[in-house]
């Protein structure tokens, strides 16, 4: 198998949850959920955490995951994407390009992200016009009926749709936000991960749950719960 690199992104700076990524979830710091899948898979020729934080790379540490280096201040604000953390790591870690030819992003806030997912991703990334890989789960509800407010009504985003059958129309996909892969060659050229070369990791709904908010958290904590009743 290629070597592959698995980075866990995970900034101490979190605002909206304070110390997300290693706040206790159903028994265990969360970013802990997303180590051990990382380790179960058996894919990985090095996991490591990107963190500017001590408190979360020792929590790393404790769970198995390396931490070779601590993450810039300029990598560790609000706006900085993904992508420029992963491509740090993947630059410090093999700057000549010849020890990984495969690279996962990881989220530290994906307890739901199970070994299937992940071994899915890497059997994509065998494919030879697969250069991406990444988490998708279906939209719910037909986006061409969605709409939006509009004064004290609303307008359709596609008024041509509202009378379709919800049968009768495409099913949508967004982004899951649990892994993101890519060939070494696709990250040093900046390949977009929304393209012909990507192929997705369809996940079930019931897998997918977004963590911005203490709502969010209670919902992922009630839906973990009961999908893993030996677990909390």
């Amino acid at each position: 198998m290629s070597k592959s690199l698995c980075v866990i992104p995970a900034r101490g700076g979190s605002k909206r949850i304070p110390k997300k990524n290693i706040r206790d979830f159903c028994g265990k710091p969360m970013i802990a959920w997303s180590i051990e899948a990382a380790l179960q898979s058996k894919l990985f020729s090095k996991i490591v955490v990107s963190s500017d934080s001590k408190e979360i790379i020792d929590i790393a540490n404790h769970y198995g995951a390396e931490t070779p280096f601590v993450r810039p201040p300029e990598l560790s604000n609000d706006y900085v994407g993904t992508t420029d953390v992963v491509r740090h790591a993947v630059e410090t870690l093999d700057p000549e390009s010849n020890k990984f030819s495969i690279i996962c992003c990881l989220y530290a806030t994906a307890p739901f992200v199970e070994v299937e997912g992940l071994q899915q991703a890497a059997s994509n990334l065998s494919k030879p016009d697969c250069r991406t890989s990444f988490s998708a789960s279906s939209f719910t509800f037909p986006i061409q009926r969605a709409v939006k407010l509009a004064g004290k009504g609303v307008t359709p985003f596609q008024p041509e749709m509202m009378g379709q059958r919800s049968q009768d129309l495409e099913p949508a996909y967004h982004d899951a936000g649990q892994f993101y892969w890519w060939t070494r060659q696709a990250l040093n050229e900046n390949a977009g991960m929304f393209s012909a070369s990507s192929y997705p990791v369809i996940l079930p709904r019931m897998l997918t749950q977004d963590i911005d908010d203490q709502e969010d958290w209670d919902m992922a904590q009630f839906l973990f719960s009961y999908l893993n009743k030996n677990k909390c």
